[in-house]
């Protein structure tokens, strides 16, 4: 073991052991460039390899390692450097006083499902950044889940890959082999957060047993269901379970984002087919336009008008009263003559 004291790189002064993660044993240091208090991390090496292959996987850790520089977010711890003194490979973090979820669970016990989600979201937000820059965790669990004196909440060994990860919160497809990737990371964030309000796994400590029926998570059953889907391409997105998980805080869970990730598959349903439509009836064609009155030739009689216009109907009476105006003239003059 590294003795107390001990300058790394010849600048980060060893001061006390704090913890032991399983990516190496956590020093308390100090930087002795620029004054301040450190968390430095000697990274693990499987000490069985062959010299080419030990020396094939400090290569390997100390590239995590500075992919791990570049990812910046509050939620997540920051590694300042990853160098190599001899045959250790180290990283410098930010120290932050705290205390790991797993020792927390194991005192206080489980997590309200509004409080998860909530945790979810920090952690969410963390990862989704990581993932921006092409950066899976690889190995999410509560052990790396860090609880700040504060109040806040860190992700630690964002990018370095474990010799022994917790087989409770490893992607099905990262357990039979395949590299990690951000959909790998939304199974164990939904593994985590299913056992900080169960208070177990998901699928059992070896996480090889059958899925658990949730009991307590309320209205976050939906988002980690989603999560927990055995196929990668069927769980949603880090970005789309953070808005799900805002939802769930703000008691919006009856209006759940839906995951960018398409729905489970389901078996097609047989409908009977559709009896053919009646073919839609034409509309009445509108009446065709009248043809004119043929013109009245010279010397033919007009023909009847079908109705006595008001102004001949009084030419006709006008007559009348005239031709019995004459006749009553002449009958009197007779008279009078005889």
């Amino acid at each position: 073991m590294t003795p107390e004291g001990t300058l790394v790189s010849g600048r980060y002064r060893l001061d006390q052991p704090i913890g032991r993660g399983r990516a190496g044993i956590v020093w308390l240091a100090f930087d002795t460039r620029l004054h301040r208090t450190v968390a430095a991390k000697r990274l693990f090496v499987r000490p069985d390899l062959d010299p080419t292959a030990t020396e094939q996987a400090r290569q390997v850790v100390l590239q995590e390692g500075k992919d791990a520089i570049r990812v910046v977010h509050a939620c997540a711890i920051t590694v300042h450097d990853a160098l190599r003194e001899g045959d250790d490979v180290w990283l410098i973090m930010e120290y932050v006083p705290s205390r790991n979820m797993a020792d927390f669970l194991a005192e206080h016990g489980t997590l309200a499902p509004e409080q998860a989600a909530a945790l979810g979201i920090q952690l969410g937000s963390a990862l989704a950044a990581a993932h921006a820059v092409g950066v899976p965790h690889r190995v999410l669990e509560p052990s790396n889940v860090l609880l700040a004196d504060d109040g806040g909440v860190k992700i630690t060994d964002i990018g370095i890959s474990d010799a022994a990860p917790d087989p409770a919160y490893r992607a099905p497809e990262v357990a039979r082999g395949e590299p990690a990737t951000a959909a790998a990371d939304a199974f164990s964030l939904g593994a985590t957060l299913f056992a900080a309000v169960e208070g177990t796994p998901p699928f059992g400590a070896d996480g090889k047993g059958e899925q658990a029926a949730p009991h307590r998570t309320g209205p976050l059953t939906g988002a980690l269901l989603k999560l927990l889907r055995t196929e990668p391409d069927l769980r949603p997105t880090m970005n789309d379970t953070v808005k799900a998980l805002g939802a769930i805080t703000q008691g919006q869970q009856t209006a759940f984002v839906p995951p960018t990730a398409p729905p489970m598959p389901t078996v097609p349903v047989m409908r009977a087919p559709r009896q053919a439509q009646p073919a839609a009836r034409a509309p009445a064609a509108a009446p065709a336009p009248q043809p004119p009155p043929p013109p009245v030739r010279p010397g033919q009689p007009a023909p009847a008008p079908t109705r006595t216009r008001p102004n001949s109907r009084n030419w006709i009476i006008a007559a009348i009263a005239i031709v019995l105006a004459v006749a009553i003239g002449v009958l009197f003059a007779e008279l009078v003559l005889v």
